[in-house]
């Protein structure tokens, strides 16, 4: 599973020039669904994300979560994460999972952010969307599988 998280002022997704879903301050989640990912992979994901300590404080430092500052969450289904372009000039997109399976995982990601108590949007699975956004920073993060989710030892 592959996120690319946006801190946004505010963002919206337009489907068939109509607004389907919309937020305030907190962040833009591009989610994509691998192959081989599972609910457990959304569970982590999720948790990640929510406390993901990448808004600031009252110092200007990187210290609260989506959590801390009740942020919203816009969840847009991006299954071109899963891009391979090491071969030719046309992405393959064959690690990304079919929609029978990722559409379930879409779901349960966005139910699994909710279930923490905070708002949150989507675009429509599948459809044409264009994404609209207020990038606060920039600042803009990448987590990708579940490698990226463990801590890190040190030594």
């Amino acid at each position: 599973m592959r996120a690319l998280l946006q801190r946004v002022s505010h963002a919206n997704v337009v489907v068939d020039e109509q607004i389907v879903g919309q937020i305030s301050q907190g962040l833009l989640v591009l989610l994509g669904v691998g192959q081989d990912d599972s609910r457990a992979q959304v569970k982590l994901l999720a948790d990640k994300i929510v406390r993901l300590r990448i808004f600031e404080d009252d110092e200007g430092k990187m210290n609260r979560s989506l959590l801390d500052i009740n942020g919203q969450a816009l969840v847009v289904s991006q299954f071109t994460l899963y891009a391979d372009t090491r071969r030719g000039r046309r992405p393959s997109f064959t690690d990304a999972a079919p929609p029978a399976l990722a559409e379930p995982l879409v779901e349960y990601f966005k139910a699994t952010i909710a279930a923490y108590g905070l708002t949150v949007a989507s675009g429509i699975f599948g459809a044409y969307m264009q994404v609209e956004l207020l990038n606060d920073g920039p600042v803009t993060i990448w987590l990708d599988s579940e490698e990226a989710l463990l801590p890190k030892h040190r030594t």
